[in-house]
């Protein structure tokens, strides 16, 4: 019988994806969170979500009976003040709750950091909160790790942003300082390992890639990968404070985290003691594969979970038009259709070609004239068939990606434009009928991809919720007829 391992931080970016291996693999999980509803149903998965913080004692004391493993993967850094005297009692409280439940052992992922530097306050915190756990007397795990590098964690999407919307950036010192950079997955795999590390006491793993790189070296390679041109002019006098008020400026969701990552990411973070590659059977990929691999991962669900999940529920949310997962740019919406769902899907899987887009049709002629005059494929292709798709038909300008009968219909854009698209629909039952989500995706690439999506905002506006509309209106009257 496997035993019984408690997950704290389950809605954040590690946490999360920790938690999927777990579910995989059918391993009994308690989650630890304030808010269970985030985590929705995991009903015979071995998976248990309860109610819990680790700023309230009480609330641990239940959660914490029959534990034997406990993962401790929360932190403050995301409040906007105090956030070492709360990651203090935070962890204070996780080591007192554990010591009474009798947990046998603890395993933390803290901060790279030589500590005889003077640290930053968001490193030196991350290391006083592994020597709190460990003065429970519980056996530790804690690894170290600098940089990681997985879509949707904070150092990653910091880089996408810079890279994706400045042709030429300022690049001052704290852009040089070395670092040793680890792959998410590398860094998930190191995690499972530890359950089955033989007991020893306490242990301190310095976890990192086989590359060392400055963050001016990995906004290159991403740069590189993305196959956009940027020009980088260091400068000896930006300050950590005057960074972080330039990087809230030129993306606004980093305006609380900037300067603490900052200030951790102007200190030296390599690893100086192998003892990690010498216990555990890992074997990190380097930069380059990691951020090819963080970018594929988009290709196949936008990413599993986004560090910002871990600060809002509410995701990250332009102000300007649709959601931001990643560096994708998306417009979702839905309308109720009272007809059954093969009904629904029926003008779905008729769109383009002699049917047409249900609405501005001549919108979309003249966005193939466009494409055409650019050297694209136009809208001269149409379809194969009026009714049936397959995977890899062309529709149009269009290709399908993605089809499954009465539900689904994913198209791939093959137009001229600075980014990829993806137009998708999906038909479910809702009460009385049918439910129609319409979903435009755009991967900009770079300023010009900003700028031709934000360009195109308003158009996009009434095409795609006249789109909707004239699916909605065709599923109905063709549901009407004898």
């Amino acid at each position: 019988m496997k035993s019984l391992i408690l997950l704290t931080g389950a809605t954040g970016y590690i946490g999360g994806r920790l938690l999927k291996r777990f579910e995989a693999e059918r391993q009994p999980v308690r989650c630890v969170v304030r808010r269970p509803e985030m985590l929705g149903d995991h009903g015979g998965s071995g998976i248990e979500v309860v109610a819990g913080d680790v700023l309230n004692p009480d609330s641990l004391t239940s959660a914490m009976a029959g534990v034997h493993t406990a993962y401790y993967l929360v932190h403050s850094m995301g409040t906007a003040h105090g956030f070492e005297e709360t990651d203090r009692k935070a962890a204070e409280n996780f080591a007192a709750a554990s010591r009474v439940a009798g947990v046998q052992r603890i395993i933390y992922l803290g901060g790279l950091g030589n500590r005889l530097d003077v640290l930053s306050p968001h490193l030196r915190s991350r290391q006083e909160v592994g020597a709190i756990l460990r003065r429970s007397g519980i056996p530790v795990v804690e690894f170290r790790a600098s940089i990681i590098l997985g879509s949707g964690s904070l150092s990653f999407e910091m880089i996408r942003a810079l890279v994706e919307r400045l042709p030429i950036m300022i690049t001052p010192r704290w852009a040089k300082a070395l670092a040793q950079p680890i792959a998410i997955d590398d860094v998930l795999q190191y995690l499972h390992c530890a359950l089955d590390l033989p007991v020893h006491g306490s242990q301190i793993f310095e976890i990192g890639g086989p590359d060392q790189v400055s963050y001016g070296g990995l906004m290159r390679e991403y740069a590189r990968q993305r196959g956009l041109r940027r020009l980088m002019i260091p400068v000896p006098v930006l300050t950590p404070r005057l960074s972080s008020l330039w990087l809230g400026l030129v993306t606004p969701l980093y305006a609380r985290v900037g300067r603490k990552l900052i200030d951790s990411i102007r200190h030296t973070t390599i690893v100086q003691d192998d003892a990690a590659m010498r216990t555990f059977p890992v074997r990190p990929i380097g930069v380059k594969d990691a951020i090819a691999r963080a970018l594929r991962n988009e290709d196949h669900e936008y990413s599993e979970t986004h560090w910002a999940d871990a600060l809002s529920s509410a995701g990250v949310i332009s102000r300007w038009g649709g959601v931001r997962f990643g560096n994708r740019l998306i417009d979702s919406r839905t309308l109720p259709v009272p007809v059954p769902p093969p009904a629904a899907f029926m003008p779905v899987q008729r769109i383009g070609g002699s049917t047409g887009w249900y609405y501005g049709n001549w919108l979309w002629n003249l966005r193939g004239w466009i494409d055409l005059l650019v050297g694209g494929v136009g809208m001269r292709r149409g379809r194969r068939d009026r009714i049936h798709l397959k995977v890899g038909d062309s529709l149009d300008f269009w290709r399908v990606e993605a089809f499954e009968p009465e539900h689904r219909l994913l198209l791939a854009a093959e137009m001229k434009m600075p980014g990829r698209a993806w137009l998708e629909f999906e038909v479910t039952e809702d009460a009385g009928g049918s439910l129609v989500r319409q979903t435009a995706i755009f991967d900009p690439i770079g300023l010009w991809g900003l700028l031709y999506w934000y360009s195109l905002y308003l158009v996009h506006q009434f095409v795609f919720s006249g789109m909707l509309r004239g699916i909605a209106r065709a599923a109905e009257q063709s549901s009407q007829r004898p």
